[in-house]
């Protein structure tokens, strides 16, 4: 009986709850890795290539803190010099106006210099920034020659401002103070900032060839507007602005050709207003007392 009792308490036994499958959480990098058109092993191959590059940019950026390079390209220079590739001979081509002396104490400082140490931009910095010299090329020729070809400025104009008198080219650049003997046979420009006008002087001019030679100076008045002065003493006021200025010029060089308006008793042609020009003759002066008594006796003695 007691057995029995000891059965029926065990019981069957109960089965455990079988374990739930870990779900694996995919994150948001995958996710936009999935969405790129390439395959697993392409962007792990790229990646590969980024380390690669990300390292030999390491490299370069710390041997150039240290120096490695530059004591290279010493080492390199001084091998060069060895051979014979250094500046031994310097040749200057295209100097007329410019100061010679500060042109060969710039270039000749670089004989007897490695080829390889020759900085040739810089050489081409430093003679730009005397007036006169427009552009430089600086080549080498080895073994041992250095080539400074120069072009020159071309002075077009006389620029007066103040009690000064300066060469500008024709884009306003200031040469040189210049004396009153050395400004024979160019034109004159008058006015504050007048030199910065130069660019829009000449296009101008151009516009009307067959009144250029005939223009002897022009005065930049009020920083707004141009006089033209001509060989044979006249005046042209201009309109402010580009356009109109062209377009009244055009329109005084249609009339002088029409009426042969230059070289007359005419000295002022006012065109600053499009509707209308306005003229202005030479006064007349009167004969000198004796001229009248000389022309008189002259016509009686005749007369008798």
């Amino acid at each position: 009986m007691k057995a029995t009792t000891k059965r029926k308490r065990a019981g069957p036994k109960k089965r455990k709850p079988a374990a739930r499958k870990k779900v694996r959480r995919i994150s948001w990098f995958d996710r936009f890795l999935r969405t790129l058109p390439f395959s697993e092993k392409e962007i792990q191959r790229g990646f590969t290539w980024l380390v690669i590059a990300a390292s030999i940019v390491l490299i370069f950026v710390v041997a150039r803190w240290f120096g490695v390079f530059s004591m290279a390209h010493e080492q390199y220079a001084q091998l060069a010099a060895k051979a014979g590739f250094e500046v031994k001979r310097v040749e200057i081509t295209g100097m007329k106006r410019v100061d010679k002396l500060k042109v060969y104490d710039l270039v000749l400082a670089e004989k007897e210099r490695s080829m390889p140490l020759v900085d040739v931009d810089q050489i081409r910095d430093d003679l730009i920034g005397y007036g006169w010299i427009k552009d430089v090329r600086v080549s080498r020729r080895l073994p041992d020659l250095l080539i400074v070809e120069i072009t020159e400025r071309e002075p077009i104009a006389v620029w007066q401002h103040g009690e000064k008198l300066s060469l500008i080219d024709r884009k306003g650049f200031v040469l040189e103070n210049v004396p009153v003997k050395e400004v024979r046979g160019l034109k004159k420009i008058y006015g504050e900032g007048a030199n910065k006008e130069m660019v829009e002087l000449e296009q101008l001019m151009d516009a009307a060839p067959s009144l250029k030679p005939h223009i002897s100076a022009a005065s930049w008045i009020g920083n707004r507007r141009w006089d033209i002065t001509f060989k044979t003493g006249e005046t042209l006021a201009l309109p402010e602005g580009e356009q109109e200025a062209e377009k009244a010029f055009l329109n005084f060089a249609r009339m002088d050709g029409i009426h042969r308006l230059l070289g007359r008793d005419l000295i002022y042609f006012d065109l600053r207003d499009p509707k209308r020009a306005l003229l202005r003759r030479k006064k007349k002066t009167p004969p000198a007392p004796n001229e009248d008594k000389q022309g008189k006796g002259k016509q009686e003695g005749t007369a008798a």
